[in-house]
């Protein structure tokens, strides 16, 4: 069943909450069509009683089987003909010291955060490509402010986010102009979401004791992301989404939160005194010609 001219047809992974739920109720409020994904389907029950099969699909999938990221995007065009927008948002957060976390842990968090994210990346691009007549979409992947700098006690989740930061900017370089994909970074900072204030998708390692001093930097994150001081408002930052999608050109990175805005001033300023400083060590190290 094709959809309305008029309306976009969006695939959001981890619609259940945080972002994905919110952009999800955003959408179809305004009338957009939505294949909402999430590993439990029942938390979006209320919601599909609200709303027609021909606006709302909600799919259970675990984006960590490739198998069934495929299928869920079969499921969507053969609802709707085609998917305009990809919202790559599933994910979790693991609190703890790089000292601190198991390997199974970080595993997890890495099948989800960059695996998972990896298979429903490399299916958008498949479908923008192959499947939509025009061709073309968009595919808004959602990193984190951890994504661009380190932060402690979350080593391991930051590692995903810079690995899928990587695998996005090379995507970005790889993709031929003419199939019309635009791909773009989220870079929310501290929003209360699942991934904080003892969320559901927040895995909180106990501490290191070598760590348990409350004056170091990984006790007062722990501290922070856990308290009601998480200020940023995910109803607010769906609208900016929203917004930001319906960018003819849009910047390859959306960056959310006076954290992240700083934080990247921060990183510009640090990198500008490395080239600085170190630019001479690179002389000389090349073949005579």
């Amino acid at each position: 069943m094709a959809s309305p001219t008029s309306s976009r047809v969006w695939f959001i992974t981890g619609s259940s909450s945080g972002f994905g739920f919110e952009l999800t109720q955003l959408l179809l409020a305004q009338g957009d069509i939505v294949i909402a994904t999430l590993r439990k389907p029942s938390a979006l029950d209320t919601l599909a009683a609200s709303y027609p099969p021909s606006q709302l699909l909600v799919l259970q999938l675990d984006v960590t089987s490739a198998p069934a990221v495929r299928a869920a995007f079969a499921r969507a065009i053969d609802a709707f003909g085609r998917i305009d927008i990809v919202f790559n948002n599933a994910g979790q957060n693991c609190l703890g010291e790089v000292e601190a976390v198991d390997e199974e842990s970080a595993r997890r968090l890495l099948d989800v955060n960059f695996w998972g994210a990896t298979h429903v990346t490399q299916e958008a691009v498949r479908v923008f490509r192959e499947v939509n007549r025009p061709q073309g979409g968009r595919l808004l992947q959602v990193s984190s402010r951890l994504g661009l700098v380190g932060g402690p006690a979350s080593g391991f989740y930051s590692a995903s986010k810079f690995a899928l930061e990587g695998l996005t900017e090379s995507l970005y370089k790889e993709l031929n102009p003419a199939w019309n994909i635009k791909v773009s970074l989220i870079e929310p900072g501290p929003f209360r979401t699942n991934l904080t204030g003892g969320g559901g998708n927040v895995h909180i390692v106990p501490p290191h004791p070598a760590y348990e001093d409350p004056s170091l930097p990984s006790a007062q994150f722990r501290a922070f992301i856990t308290s009601g001081a998480v200020d940023g408002d995910a109803v607010k930052a769906v609208k900016v989404v929203e917004r930001f999608s319906r960018l003819e050109n849009p910047p390859f990175r959306l960056p959310l939160h006076k954290r992240v805005i700083a934080s990247l001033r921060d990183k510009i300023g640090e990198l500008s005194r490395t080239v600085e400083e170190m630019e001479a060590w690179s002389e000389d190290l090349y073949f005579e010609e």
